[in-house]
């Protein structure tokens, strides 16, 4: 097993960056050729979901969406003033898993890996986890 540290670095306050390419870029140095990826974000308002990359439309589309569903200011009451920022990250996840076969991670055609950013701009990082079977 092998745990890598992926630093993120957001410039919106809500934003979501693709990280497939470097998710696989870890699976490619693990040399793990099958097994199963883990990609974790230790962080209480940011996210990670697998949703389609071929349509910039679907991003803005989602974050749009998820700002309507979940207003930044909504008379919280955390004195942080993120309140949001952790309900969407916790109605996103924190985790996801991911299929590794031949060295590849096992992606439908049009998916993708996304950090989401709730609370940004800021320097984030997030874990992969490789375990080979």
């Amino acid at each position: 097993m092998k745990t890598e540290k992926l630093d993120i670095i957001t410039d919106g306050h809500t934003q979501m960056k693709n990280i497939t390419d470097a998710v696989q870029d870890a699976v490619t140095r693990s040399g793990v050729r099958s097994g199963i990826c883990t990609v974790f974000v230790p962080h209480t308002t940011a996210a990670v979901t697998i949703n389609e990359n071929a349509d910039p439309d679907v991003v803005r589309d989602f974050t749009m969406e998820i700002n309507k569903i979940v207003p930044w200011e909504d008379g919280y009451r955390h004195f942080e003033g993120n309140s949001a920022a952790h309900l969407k990250s916790s109605m996103i996840g924190f985790s996801e898993q991911i299929l590794i076969e031949d060295g590849k991670l096992l992606l439908g055609v049009w998916q993708g890996i996304y950090f989401v950013e709730f609370d940004g701009p800021r320097h984030r990082h997030l874990y992969v986890k490789i375990m080979e079977d």
